[in-house]
Order: structure tokens, then sequence, then C-alpha cells
């Protein structure tokens, strides 16, 4: 894979105080919301982001958990590991059971390490062997790929939100 060096300044799209905001030059942000985090347009009506422990609860959960799931309403089931004659789930309820008991080690290892693995540094990103394709290693491609990971989910949870919706 062929990776390509932007320039240094090309991070200022998406932080800091030159980012692209919510509402271009119309939008005036929270003095809360200084560009230092992926996916900060400035624009927070709810106060979401004001207190700094809650912002990062919320913040670990939208970059993670907005995943989990997608595919337990597809046609004819889910198949683990892409496999039908391996394990495949056409019931909710034992699929839930299995992604509640997948899902807990992943993050039971994310969130405080095992022993005798690689230390998580930052639960969030724990790159290692979250990362095994190494997409982390340029600092630059790696802040780009925060933003991409977090506009995908939002998009997908409007998208849910659009299913319930029509199905209304």
């Amino acid at each position: 894979m062929r990776k390509t060096v932007k320039p240094a300044d090309s991070l200022s799209q998406w932080y800091g105080p030159d980012r692209s905001l919510f509402l271009g030059p119309f939008s005036s942000p929270p003095s809360y919301l200084k560009g230092e985090f992926p996916g900060d347009y400035g624009w927070d009506t709810a106060g979401l982001s004001a207190d700094p422990e809650t912002f990062a609860k919320n913040r670990e959960l939208e970059a993670v958990w907005f995943k989990a799931g997608a595919q337990i309403f597809s046609e004819g089931g889910l198949n683990y590991l892409g496999n039908p004659s391996l394990i495949h789930a056409q019931s909710i309820l034992a699929t839930l059971a299995v992604q509640v008991v997948l899902l807990g080690l992943v993050e039971s290892y994310r969130v405080g390490g095992l022993e005798g693995f690689q230390e998580v540094d930052d639960p969030i990103y724990p790159g290692g062997a979250f990362d095994p394709l190494g997409l982390a290693d340029d600092p630059d491609a790696f802040a780009e790929l925060k933003v991409k990971e977090l506009k995908n989910g939002r998009l997908a949870q409007v998208a849910v939100l659009g299913f319930f919706v029509q199905a209304i």
C-alpha cells in the first residue's frame, strides 16, 4: 500500500481555529470547542461538551459503539467470520448473546488491557493489536482517519434514524 505525504498545514482544515465550522462564517463556536478533537465543527446546541468528563465519555461512546450491531437485521441473519457454515445466526436473541460476550471481551481488553499482552495507552484509539495494518503509523494520516471515522459514524446514525422514521 502506498502512503501519501501531505503538507503539514493540511490538518488545519480539520483542527484548530481555522477548521470548517457548522455554519461556516456564520458560526461562533462555544469557548470550550477549540477544534482540538476530530469532528469538532463548533456546534453544541445542547451543551453536551461543556463538562470535560462528560465530553470524554461521550467521545469514547461515539467513536466506538456506532458500529456495533449494524448487521444484526440483515436479510438471512448474521454470518460470523463471513462464512454461513461456521456460525449463522438467524435468531436476534442468539445474536445479541454472542455480541455481548464477544464485544464484552474486546471492550474489556481495550479499556483495561490483559496481563501478558501489549498495554493499551489510549482506549479510544488503542492501536497495537487493534491496528494490524499499521494505518495509524503516520500521525497526519491517523488524524485524518479519526475525522473520517466520526463522519462515517454520524452518517450511519442519520441513516438509522431515516430507517426508523420510514418504519413509522
